[in-house]
């Protein structure tokens, strides 16, 4: 798919803008990536994008190339990989004037579907011109000495045992369902002790807790459409009096989002501390933090990111900086 001649024209006239691509080779389906490097460089250079290329290796301390290049002076960071790959590096942009791209090339690609930018190449480099300047809450959770942000969610307890199994089932390993059902079989609840914005209090026994940023989850699972990522709170949902089997369905048939009920329930805080007995995993974006006591923050408008006009989930338009702000150089 080629961008049509009037959009290169007025590429063309446009002064040049240095970013950094960072390209994660293993995103997604790793044979596609050369070609998928050669036409991001392309399309990029169509827009008058000079791109400082760094393909991700294993040993890669992304937070420090992003150092690098904000020091250089580079104001756009450009992320071709998926959702591991932008929590990575999106915890070295809080709080700075650099603006993160997104170009999906994951296998989930949740992040960007949140924010409205689509799957293919050519139409999310051209959202590196015409998109939208938006700024965007940050969570940032502590787990005893782990402390991590996130974009989209942390969980405890059942969630955290069984998402990194279900993240490999996901990309393929079919010997993980054993795993998958065995954790869930030997799974028992803890006593939560819950603080909301220092004032609030709430003991509870549940399976699991999950505290979200933005509305769709892991394979584009609307959680509720009341989550936003721009309204300076977090979304935490507490599940209690629910068996796993119900919690398993709930989920699955659930396809407008969890409804508070009796079991569910769901509350908004910009603060939160929690302190489980016998003590639960702690999972932010994917990440196990270990167990234990941990709080949760929220960091309003910390990070500016490029949108899609619509963004998925969202119903108000306020979270645009300054109107529809393109990055043009």
């Amino acid at each position: 798919m080629q961008a049509p001649l009037s959009s290169k024209f007025k590429s063309a006239s446009r002064r040049p803008l240095r970013a950094k691509l960072i390209f994660n080779v293993s995103s997604g389906r790793p044979e596609e990536s050369p070609q998928q490097l050669s036409s991001i460089i392309s399309e990029m250079q169509d827009h008058q994008i000079l791109p400082e290329v760094y393909i991700v290796r294993p040993d890669s301390n992304l937070e420090t190339v992003v150092h690098n290049a904000i020091k250089t002076g580079i104001k756009l960071i450009v992320v071709a990989g998926g959702d591991g790959t932008i929590d990575s590096v999106m915890g070295a942009m809080i709080g700075s004037d650099a603006t993160l791209g997104i170009i999906p090339t994951g296998t989930r690609n949740n992040v960007a579907f949140n924010l409205g930018i689509p799957g293919d190449i050519v139409n999310s480099v051209d959202l590196l011109r015409q998109g939208h300047r938006l700024k965007i809450d940050v969570g940032r959770v502590h787990c005893g000495h782990s402390h991590h942000w996130f974009l989209e969610a942390a969980a405890l307890g059942l969630l955290s045992d069984l998402y990194p199994m279900a993240d490999d089932f996901q990309h393929g390993d079919l010997t993980q369902i054993g795993g998958l059902l065995s954790t869930l079989v030997s799974s028992t609840p803890s006593h939560l002790r819950i603080n909301l914005d220092r004032h609030k209090h709430i003991t509870m026994t549940a399976h699991m807790m999950l505290i979200t940023n933005m509305p769709f989850l892991g394979p584009h699972f609307q959680i509720s459409p009341e989550v936003s990522f721009n309204d300076g709170h977090l979304d935490i949902f507490t599940f209690s009096d629910m068996s796993k089997l119900n919690m398993l369905s709930y989920a699955m048939l659930s396809h407008g989002g969890l409804v508070e009920d009796a079991g569910i329930k769901h509350h908004r805080a910009k603060h939160i501390k929690i302190v489980s007995n016998p003590q639960m995993p702690v999972l932010a974006d994917g990440l196990l933090l270990g167990e234990g006591p941990l709080s949760v923050h929220i960091h309003p408008r910390a990070l500016t990111v490029m949108s899609g006009s619509a963004l998925t989930g969202q119903t108000q338009m306020s979270a645009w900086t300054d109107s529809k702000v393109t990055v043009n150089g």
